[in-house]
């Protein structure tokens, strides 16, 4: 029983160190009317969260219409989750100058998420 309860515990450590791992959040600021980074690359699962630190509202809106986020004032966030491989655009749908990539790429050497600003 001791062994069986001892196995238990340790797959649910690796369970938990997994599940933190994969909930890593890859930020991007909004700032003096620009994303940086304007290109991140991250591994499937990752989440990349945007953040408004200008005084200016922001959205963030995907150019295929697949994700869109609301009017974002200073200090707000704006979360998503991107689980398929590929090249996600974006811009801001106020400010159309405003835009960026999301490279999502399976790397299975790589911790998530893999981040290379551009």
């Amino acid at each position: 029983m001791k062994t069986l309860s001892l196995s238990l515990a340790v797959l649910l450590a690796v369970a938990t160190a997994d599940s933190r791992a994969a909930a890593a959040v890859a930020t991007v600021s909004i700032d003096k009317f620009m994303f940086s980074p304007m290109e991140i690359t991250v591994t499937p699962g990752s989440t990349v969260a945007w953040v408004n630190h200008d005084q200016t509202p922001h959205t963030i809106a995907a150019r295929d219409h697949a994700f869109a986020s609301g009017a974002m004032d200073t200090g707000d966030r704006y979360e998503r989750t991107f689980t398929a491989e590929g090249d996600f655009s974006y811009v801001c749908s106020l400010h159309p100058f405003m835009t960026g990539v999301v490279h999502v790429r399976a790397n299975r050497s790589a911790k998530a998420p893999a981040l290379h600003g551009r």
